[in-house]
């Protein structure tokens, strides 16, 4: 079982010029002890006209000035909002390739359908159908990354391509690895068998009754399930914790990181250190 660190890149007030320019920063350089430390994965969010609690609104960039200064942990987007409104699967298709390339293959997509409906209508997406939309939105992006199609085309019902050339092509093919995030049923469930190679769930509750219907699942649509990413989010951890996820068959488990400076984030990821070994 591997672990991962996880970043949501908060700002606190009060604000000064160039804090979050020095939080960014931050974050890049506890990438690279992570790596040096043995972590397998960081994972960074997205959200939008929230202040204090997230000020990742591009994350991306900051993977992308992580990937110079690392070379073997994965880069991963927990989550990143796929509605067209939000970002359009074009541009997110283009920038998410750019980075697999740039990475030499380390890019894991989280994606999710939004738990916060303001968010959401302040980006003018129809909260309702945000699970169609990005179900839509994903299919429309994994055609634009085939490599075996120069000119690739996609027709769904809210995302309409023509022929078009699409590059660059990411590294990772068919796809780049894609986890869905979202709490546990039949709508999560259905959507990773389809078109995903995972689950990302909040937390660890309940997984024990869960695992074995999203495994089913996925058994009936034709696909094995033991090649599912299982990768919880937000886990504390304690060693009688950690076995039971590794019974359950989880690949990954997530820890949570609070921004600060070196002098604060070192003893905090050294503590968690002693986790990685069991």
């Amino acid at each position: 079982m591997d672990f991962g660190l996880f970043y949501e890149i908060c700002v606190p007030r009060p604000w000064q010029p160039g804090k979050e320019a020095e939080v960014f920063r931050q974050v890049i350089e506890q990438v690279r002890f992570a790596e040096e430390m043995g972590f397998k994965y960081v994972w960074l969010t997205e959200h939008h006209f929230l202040e204090e609690y997230c000020h990742s609104t591009a994350p991306e960039i900051i993977l992308a000035a992580a990937s110079q200064r690392t070379k073997n942990i994965r880069l991963g987007f927990g989550i990143m909002h796929l509605p067209p409104a939000v970002n359009h699967p074009a541009r997110v298709a283009e920038r998410i390739a750019t980075l697999d390339l740039l990475s030499s293959g380390r890019v894991v997509l989280g994606m999710g359908f939004g738990w916060n409906r303001a968010e959401a209508e302040d980006h003018g997406v129809d909260f309702a159908r945000r699970r169609a939309i990005a179900r839509d939105k994903v299919l429309c992006m994994q055609a634009l990354w085939d490599a075996g199609s120069d000119t690739p085309e996609y027709h769904g019902p809210f995302v309409d391509l023509p022929p078009c050339y699409a590059w660059p092509k990411p590294l990772q093919q068919p796809r780049v690895r894609t986890l869905v995030g979202g709490g546990a049923g039949p709508a999560t469930f259905a959507a990773i068998a389809e078109y995903a190679d995972g689950w990302m769930p909040i937390g660890a509750a309940g997984l024990r009754t869960a695992l074995p219907e999203l495994r089913r699942v996925v058994a009936e649509a034709g696909r094995d399930p033991a090649s599912l990413e299982i990768v919880p989010f937000g886990t504390v951890p304690d060693g009688g914790k950690l076995e039971h996820l590794r019974d359950l068959g989880v690949t990954e488990v997530v820890l949570r990181v609070p921004s600060g400076p070196a002098s604060a984030m070192v003893p905090v990821l050294d503590d968690f250190v002693r986790y990685l070994g069991d």
